[in-house]
């Protein structure tokens, strides 16, 4: 399946049904008064979480989704049927946007958890409640109200433990594959990974966490260089980040100067997420020898003044894999333990990820800003009668 986290799509809501306006005509029944039933409200759009999505593909398809709306009230006081709302299943994870406001409507981060994107229009009443001792005839009654209509964006990012990020073939792909099931292309060039990868690292029967391979990153990302502003923002729901080195690239470029080049767009794209916990991961390990690896390590330390942990591995001999994912499991059940017993922790904890959302938020706004505009400009310039700006240096000139 086509993996897609960006679509646009339009919900609108049921109207709702006209109240009715009627008066009751039986035989031995004189005067016998309005009896004009209401109308039912219209159904409503909700969006639910779904744990068997992982991608926004069906919205590329279907991109209208309409409630049903509700049905007009009858004589004899009979009220009509209400619009049933329209539920849309959507992957979990999923950001809603408002593409006319910019306003984030929401956020879906649980299974079975439902937003209401558009709400389904009133009910429009009959004139059974407008009769008094004054008035024994009305024959007014009160419209019904129109269904919402509007234009969403759906931006998806993915929900896992763990998120990998680093240069164009520094090995990545071949972590994922080494310590999961997950089976991403894997070639000697760089960007052969154009999506994102979900694997299931798996240490026993009950024990696993989630990895999540990005596609590498390159000088400018940030800005939208590359792939890196698009899927950047899929790091934001990790909890742990491996920043995966090449020891030996291809190009002979030097391994600090793109630790730094990634660190530096991690700071530009959200620097809440440069200040997540990350651990330095070495790979290719096999290919240079102990002195050159520890004199690299001894750069890198001092370059990018680094305290953290840092391992050692080769993803594709799988040296140093078994010791690297026990140590990410020991310490996400550690994060899972602090976060139930410390309240100032898991305080601490959610104020981190809020901020880092809104940092992504804030981007992904910008971005959306930026292309209306450019969208509105071009509008604007095709309204010209010259076909280009400069329309070798022809004007045109009107006159009667």
């Amino acid at each position: 399946m086509q993996f897609v986290d960006e679509a646009s799509i339009t919900v609108a809501a049921g109207n709702g049904g006209s109240g009715c306006v009627s008066f009751r005509r039986e035989k031995y029944v004189p005067r016998g008064g309005p009896d004009g039933g209401d109308g039912g409200h219209g159904g409503s759009v909700i969006l639910v979480g779904d744990e068997s999505l992982n991608t926004l593909i069906d919205f590329k398809f279907q991109r209208f989704h309409k409630a049903p709306n509700g049905q007009p009230g009858r004589g004899s006081q009979m009220n009509g049927r209400k619009g049933e709302d329209l539920f849309v299943q959507v992957p979990v994870g999923t950001t809603v946007i408002d593409v006319e406001t910019l306003e984030v409507i929401g956020d879906i981060t649980a299974v079975g958890q439902e937003l209401k994107v558009a709400q389904g229009g009133r009910r429009g009443l009959g004139n059974v409640h407008f009769k008094s001792s004054t008035n024994r005839t009305p024959r007014q009654s009160v419209p019904s109200g129109e269904g919402e209509r509007r234009e969403l964006r759906l931006e998806l990012k993915l929900m896992a433990d763990v998120g990998l990020l680093g240069m164009p073939n520094a090995g990545k792909s071949t972590l994922i594959r080494s310590v999961s099931a997950a089976r991403p292309k894997v070639a000697d060039y760089p960007f052969t990974t154009l999506v994102p990868n979900l694997g299931v690292v798996k240490l026993g029967l009950h024990e696993h966490f989630v990895m999540a391979d990005v596609p590498g990153l390159i000088e400018g990302a940030a800005d939208g260089a590359g792939l890196g502003l698009r899927f950047l923002k899929h790091l934001t729901r990790t909890r742990l980040l491996l920043h995966v080195i090449d020891v030996a690239p291809f190009d002979e470029s030097d391994p600090v100067d793109s630790a730094e080049k990634i660190i530096h767009e991690l700071e530009q794209y959200s620097p809440t997420l440069a200040e997540s916990p990350r651990w330095l991961v070495l790979n290719k390990c096999d290919l240079v020898d102990d002195e050159t690896r520890e004199a690299m390590l001894e750069r890198i330390v001092e370059r990018l003044n680094w305290d953290g942990p840092i391992f050692r591995i080769s993803a594709i001999a799988g040296q140093g894999t078994d010791e690297l994912v026990q140590a990410v499991h020991r310490w996400l059940v550690e994060q899972r333990r602090l976060e139930q017993e410390d309240e100032d922790f898991a305080a601490r904890t959610r104020a981190i990820r809020e901020r880092m959302e809104a940092e992504a938020v804030a981007r992904t706004e910008a971005r959306m800003a930026f292309m209306a505009g450019r969208k509105r400009r071009d509008v604007e310039s095709s309204d010209d009668d010259d076909f280009d700006d400069d329309d070798f240096d022809v004007e045109v000139e009107y006159k009667p």
